[in-house]
């Protein structure tokens, strides 16, 4: 049977209490921890993430110069909009694909890959014509919703049904590569989605500069890409699938009764499949969508409660949120389905080296961007123009790089939770940070403006972090707590954070002399964080260096698909023999 009882590992009290003995640090991975392959999916991801960030703000600035700026407004807008509906289209399938498929792997169990693909991807395709044929029959009500001008309306109208045509092919290559994730392979989502897709965009986009084209050709150039990129998706996903599938069954004299008693059972497994794969997916699907909400619904407050000209100072003052949120997800995506293969095995103490590894390495990438922004708040808001720098302005970046600090020194709880099969807890706990945010923007922004929109959002990262990890190690034991998540706090904070804050000589308001004393900061922590590189498990990288590979040797993408019932039937096709002793292949 196949379901989410079937085939989540048991967790038993003794796993549980390994992990919490194990748990406050010091613990060393065995030779065979999959701390290697996070280290250069990680890395790759985090490549791919800055390519992706430095093509969009090619784009935006292309489409700035090119387009008047009404016509510009209209393009940001519309392609805005357009991304709202893909994220409502995948109804929560990527985070959804990676987990099953994860589990299915790891339970050994590659009949049921076709039909989780089938069961998760089918849905995608449907909603996302549905909402393609939604928006282009609404596109004139939205326009007017997002208080555009006659004069703009129309062609707004023009370009979200442009857009809307393109809509089936963003959901589904978001699907296909969250697919490619759940058999272990991040190079799709990097290749296509993150340098692939955006460098094209770009490429259109300059092309369209350079020919003086009209606001549609901008459209198009932006919009086109998803083609090409779908189907790298579906025939990278179709060659993962293809080398996963089992051998076919051998004929039998009954063959017509077999093939019926196949059918039928091939269709109760695919009816509870769809019941375990939807339940866990469907509470991913509203989170992503408030999630969404989360990210947005204080701009909107505070130009509703306080005007554009403060909305324009808390965007520019909480745009560094954008550059650090590239760590989290990239090793967010890079972790998500070897947390999935730990759980699915009911091995948490894996699950918590994983995890807290993980956040060692996130806290080492991110909190000296949040301790030197604010640290140097004048000087960062100083880049978007003199008026920017306001006192305001500065307390909104202070309070929110402490809130990026608390976030982050959580680790990526939320992929955590969502990878033990915990979506409705994930689904509670972001209402509930929608509700906090809400509740304080409503009660502070009119009496302390923009910074208390800030703090409204402060107090939905503390939600969004502090409850569900309070919930996960009281279920499971898993916290990111450990010897190198203090190490790497200690160090970025050591090298950054005192240094900049206290020693006036440091932090000074000329651009040189702040250069020279980020380069001398920088200089200590690289030094500091090879000298600790043990308890930081740096030593992990290692893997990202090229090996030769013994004769005979042959890496697939698709290892561990295979089950052990395939070797005990057939060892010649999983092995050979050297010398008597039978070796994989």
């Amino acid at each position: 049977m196949v379901g989410a009882r079937t085939l989540m590992a048991p967790v038993t009290r003794a796993s549980v209490a390994s992990t919490r003995q194990g748990g406050s640090g010091g613990h060393r991975p065995s030779p065979r921890s999959p701390l290697g392959g996070l280290a250069r999916g990680g890395a790759l991801n985090l490549v791919g993430a800055g390519c992706g960030v430095l093509a969009g703000l090619g784009a935006a600035l292309l489409a700035t110069r090119g387009l008047a700026a009404d016509a510009a407004g209209v393009f940001f807008t519309a392609s805005s909009l357009f991304l709202v509906g893909v994220v409502v289209a995948k109804l929560g399938t990527p985070t959804g694909l990676v987990y099953w498929l994860a589990q299915l792997r790891a339970r050994n169990a590659p009949w049921t890959l076709s039909s989780c693909l089938r069961v998760a991807l089918t849905p995608v395709f449907t909603a996302s014509l549905v909402a393609a044929l939604g928006l282009i029959i609404t596109a004139p009500t939205v326009a007017r919703l997002v208080g555009a001008s006659e004069d703009t309306a129309a062609e707004l109208t023009t370009q979200l049904r442009l857009l809307a045509g393109f809509l089936p092919l963003a959901a589904a290559a978001e699907a296909l590569l969250a697919a490619t994730r759940g058999y272990g392979m991040m190079r799709p989502t990097v290749l296509v989605d993150k340098i692939g897709r955006p460098l094209a965009q770009l490429v259109g986009l300059l092309l369209a500069v350079t020919l003086a084209a009209p606001l549609t050709a901008y459209t198009l150039a932006w919009a086109l890409p998803y083609l090409p990129a779908t189907a790298l998706a579906w025939l990278w996903l179709r060659r993962l699938a293809t080398s996963s599938a089992p051998p076919a069954p051998q004929p039998h004299r009954r063959t017509v009764h077999r093939r019926w008693s196949s059918r039928r059972r091939l269709r109760r497994r695919d009816r509870r499949l769809w019941r375990s794969f939807w339940a866990f997916t469907t509470p991913r699907a509203f989170a992503s969508v408030i999630q969404l909400l989360l990210q947005r619904l204080d701009i909107v407050l505070v130009a509703a409660l306080l005007g554009l000209v403060e909305a324009a100072l808390y965007t520019a003052a909480t745009r560094f949120v954008v550059v650090g949120q590239l760590g989290n997800q990239a090793i967010g995506t890079a972790v998500e389905p070897r947390l999935a293969t730990a759980v699915a095995k009911g091995d948490l103490t894996e699950a918590g080296v994983l995890y807290r590894t993980a956040t060692g390495w996130l806290i080492l990438l991110t909190w000296p961007l949040y301790l030197v922004i604010a640290t140097a708040a004048p000087q960062y808001l100083g880049l978007f123009g003199s008026g920017y720098a306001a006192p305001e302005a500065v307390g909104v970046v202070v309070i929110l790089c402490t809130g990026g600090l608390l976030a982050t020194g959580c680790g990526m709880v939320d992929v955590v939770v969502a990878m033990a099969g915990r979506t409705l807890l994930n689904l509670g706990t972001i209402s509930l940070a929608l509700a906090v945010n809400l509740v304080v923007d409503l009660l502070l922004i009119p009496r302390y403006g923009i910074v208390g929109a800030a703090l409204g959002w402060a107090a939905a990262l503390a939600v969004k972090n502090l409850v569900p990890l309070v919930l996960l190690y009281r279920s499971l034991g898993l916290h990111p707590f450990g010897r190198g998540t203090v190490t790497a706090a200690a160090l970025a904070a050591g090298c950054f954070g005192v240094p900049l804050l206290l020693l006036p000589g440091l932090a000074p308001t000329a651009p040189a002399s702040l250069i020279a004393a980020l380069i001398v900061c920088l200089m200590g922590y690289a030094t500091a964080a090879w000298w600790l590189r043990e308890p930081l498990a740096l030593a992990a990288f290692g893997a990202l260096r090229i090996r030769r590979r013994r004769t005979g040797e042959r890496r697939s993408p698709t290892v561990g698909l295979r089950s052990a019932s395939y070797r005990s039937r057939s060892p010649q096709r999983s092995g050979r023999k050297r010398n008597g002793v039978l070796h994989d292949v």
